[in-house]
């Protein structure tokens, strides 16, 4: 990924939701609005949102716990043809996350590993990259998303719609 201080880095948005059920779509309505120029497809548009709000309420619920006045942080950057996202809550590295671990479908219904758990799994498979971070209480979750114009309009929707291998950064 490019460093902060390239020609080509720009923000698109920097700003903060409460941790309050719900506030996910404030998060993605807010990215797709910043990100709506820079020739993302819809498909992926889609796919980003879903990311977004995916991360955001893991935030709000798991990081955060719920607490209103513990705000969510939510940056929109572009960098060398890169989308990236980054959205960080307060909580902290989750307790007993396995960020690589593969939710699986029989075990679950088998009881053999709790219902939920699929987050990341469907984050990492939306976007075509994923970074996720813990720095003290800080525990950041990194998306991102290559743009139309960076020469590989659709290739993370390709490979996920083929089953193919994804690029994943965790």
């Amino acid at each position: 990924m490019t460093s902060m201080t390239s020609p080509s880095f720009r923000q698109l948005a920097a700003f903060t939701v409460r941790s309050e059920p719900g506030n996910e779509r404030l998060a993605l309505a807010q990215v797709a609005a910043a990100v709506a120029g820079e020739g993302l497809s819809p498909a992926r548009m889609e796919r980003l949102k879903t990311a977004v709000a995916e991360a955001a309420m893991n935030a709000i619920e798991h990081g955060n716990r719920n607490q209103p006045e513990v705000p969510v942080d939510v940056e929109v950057t572009v960098a060398d043809g890169d989308i990236v996202v980054t959205i960080t809550d307060q909580g902290g590295a989750p307790e007993g996350a396995s960020p690589g671990a593969e939710p699986d479908l029989a075990a679950k219904l088998a009881g053999e590993q709790p219902p939920r758990g699929w987050g990341l799994f469907l984050i990492r498979h939306m976007v075509d990259a994923m970074d996720v971070t813990t720095e003290g209480t800080r525990h950041t979750v990194r998306l991102v998303m290559r743009a139309a114009g960076a020469g590989t309009p659709d290739r993370g929707v390709a490979a996920a719609e083929e089953g193919g291998p994804r690029e994943n950064l965790v």
